[in-house]
Parts: C-alpha cells; sequence; structure tokens
C-alpha cells in the first residue's frame, strides 16, 4: 500500500506557493487563519463566474492585501 501524501504540501516550493503570506503573533493566529478563510469563501461565491483561478493573502503588520 501506498502513502497517502497532501498533493499541496508535496507541491510548496516546486510549482505552488502559499496561499497566504504574513507572519502572525501568537495571540492572532487563529484570528487571522479565520480571516482568510472568511476571504477566500467570499471571494469565491462573489468572483465564481470571474474564472479566477487563485486568491492570495497577503498581510503586513497593519494592512490586509
Amino acid at each position: 500500500m501506498g502513502q497517502k501524501v497532501n498533493p499541496i504540501g508535496l507541491r510548496l516550493g516546486i510549482n505552488r506557493n502559499w496561499e497566504s503570506r504574513w507572519f502572525p503573533t501568537k495571540a492572532n493566529l487563529v484570528e487571522n487563519i479565520g480571516e482568510d478563510y472568511k476571504i477566500r469563501a467570499f471571494l469565491k461565491r462573489k468572483l465564481y463566474y470571474a474564472g479566477i483561478s487563485q486568491i492570495l493573502v497577503e498581510r503586513t503588520a497593519k494592512k490586509l492585501r
């Protein structure tokens, strides 16, 4: 039997990049992950017919881009 490997984790750094770029503090980690999920879900619903292939979330210390 073969090993089950997550395909996103396998391809990171080779032909795929991270979907989020930010470095959280321990206090904000759960909040930021939840916000990223909600942002992606909202944009996927609203822009479903636009043909957007990937949504990247990038945060600096005080801004969301």
